[in-house]
C-alpha cells in the first residue's frame, strides 16, 4: 500500500535563527508571565528579537551577559531560565558563526530591539 510522505525542506540557517528567535521571546512571556519566573525576569532587560536587525548580535550578547550573572542562584537553576539561556547561546552561536554570511540585516536599529517599535524601512525604488 501507498503509504503518503510529507517532504519538508532542510532547515536552513535563516530559517533556524528565525524559528528561534520566535522560541526565545514565546519563552520570555512564559517567563515574565509565571509566578514561579516573575521575580527572575524583573532584572532581564527588554529584548525584542529580529534576525533582520543587525544590531541583534550585541543585544543577545549583552542578554546572555545578564542571564550567565543573574544575581539569585535559584533562578538561574529554573528550568525555564536555563533553557532561555541555551537558547539564547544558540541563536547568537548561529548567527555570529554558523550563518554570519547567510543572513541579511535590512536595519541597524538597536532602539527597535530594546523596544520593539521598528522604523519603517525605505528601499530604493
Amino acid at each position: 500500500s501507498f503509504v503518503g510522505q510529507t517532504e519538508s525542506a532542510p532547515l536552513t540557517c535563516y530559517s533556524r535563527a528565525v524559528g528561534l528567535s520566535e522560541e526565545i521571546m514565546t519563552l520570555l512571556e512564559k517567563i515574565h508571565n509565571d509566578n514561579r519566573t516573575m521575580r527572575c525576569a524583573e532584572i532581564l532587560p527588554k529584548i525584542f528579537l529580529d534576525v533582520h536587525n543587525q544590531c541583534i548580535t550585541s543585544k543577545l550578547r549583552d542578554f546572555l551577559y545578564v542571564l550567565l550573572n543573574h544575581p539569585s542562584q535559584s533562578c538561574k537553576k529554573r528550568r525555564r531560565m536555563e533553557s532561555l539561556k541555551l537558547k539564547v547561546q544558540n541563536l547568537h552561536f548561529i548567527i555570529t558563526r554558523i550563518c554570519f554570511r547567510d543572513l541579511v540585516f535590512r536595519s541597524d536599529d538597536c532602539e527597535a530591539i530594546d523596544t520593539g517599535l521598528v522604523s519603517p524601512y525605505f528601499a530604493e525604488d
